[in-house]
């Protein structure tokens, strides 16, 4: 690989079974030292487009490129310089947590000694347990030595398939400065994830859904690409608001978003002041208590519903 060429360059990439398309003309390239995003629900392609990457998977139509190589003819020189973490532990559970990466590494024809620089931001906080077998870590921890496991061999890219599924929240922040901190060494970083505050951390991201890339983008101008006014609207009780809305002349959308509603104006060029009354005043009108009705900047996840609405109706 070129200096200036992308780590992953993926055009027209197709994949089905059966009748199931699982990627459907996927296009994308990832920038060199990039933390790149693919961000969507469970179903919508993203751990077939990692089987692809990492050579378990040959696609139907399109071309992929991984580190300059093409996917199909490079293979093994691929799955040499790749490291890759998949969604489901993967890793022995009979071995302890030192045996795991010292057979790792062996794969890769070095040692755990060799590639222990690069893992001991992240092994030091496992290596007390080293002779714990692998099957009774905890969420974290295991997550912690799956990730010790894929970069043991120094890889080029690290390729990480929703690596944070099941953890608890404080292990969740906690791997994603781990990743921030291999990036600021140079590290080529693809991860996908179901989660849209991890999508925040990503440089870039692509909202996948059902096989297709609905948006490239960073994570703040993918937001700003919603377009339609957004208000956060609470209402007790709590599905009667959610009726009430839905039901009003001008509701373009309505979602949960925690403990308040998102809701969308069908208008545009309407004061929000006048929207904000008039919200509250049809609530308030269908016996709806502590209406509170304010304007909000929508975020990576309304952009993702509204552009998964427009998708759904280009097909329908």
């Amino acid at each position: 690989m070129t200096g200036t060429e992308s780590p992953v360059v993926l055009d027209g990439l197709r994949k089905t079974f059966g009748t199931t398309v699982a990627l459907d003309a996927v296009t994308l390239d990832v920038h060199g030292g990039e933390l790149f995003g693919l961000v969507g629900p469970d179903g919508g392609g993203k751990t077939t487009l990692f089987r692809v990457l990492t050579t378990l998977l040959v696609p139907d139509a399109g071309t992929a490129t991984v580190l300059g190589r093409d996917v199909v003819r490079d293979l093994w020189e691929i799955r040499k310089r790749v490291g890759y973490m998949p969604g489901r532990f993967s890793l022995y559970p009979d071995l302890s947590v030192e045996e795991n990466l010292r057979f790792f590494a062996s794969v890769f024809g070095t040692t755990l000694e060799k590639g222990y620089d690069i893992i001991a931001p992240i092994y030091r906080q496992i290596e007390p347990f080293k002779d714990r077998r692998a099957g009774q870590l905890s969420g974290g921890m295991k997550q912690k030595l799956a990730l010790s496991c894929a970069l043991v061999h120094r890889p080029e890219l690290l390729l990480l398939d929703e690596p944070t599924t099941g953890v608890d929240a404080v292990s969740r922040r906690e791997f994603w400065d781990l990743l921030h901190d291999l990036q600021k060494s140079g590290l080529t970083i693809v991860v996908s994830t179901p989660y849209m505050d991890e999508a925040d951390r990503c440089d870039r991201v692509a909202l996948v859904q059902k096989g297709r890339i609905l948006a490239i983008d960073a994570p703040g101008a993918v937001g700003a690409r919603f377009p339609r006014p957004l208000f956060s609207v609470h209402g007790a009780p709590r599905h009667a608001t959610i009726e009430a809305l839905r039901a009003f002349p001008h509701a373009a959308s309505v979602h949960p978003f925690g403990d308040t509603l998102h809701y969308s104006d069908a208008r545009s060029g309407t004061d929000p002041d006048a929207v904000m009354r008039e919200v509250g005043a049809w609530l308030s009108a269908r016996s709806i208590t502590e209406v509170a009705v304010a304007p909000i900047a929508p975020g990576i996840e309304d952009a993702f519903m509204a552009l998964m609405g427009d998708e759904a109706g280009a097909h329908a």
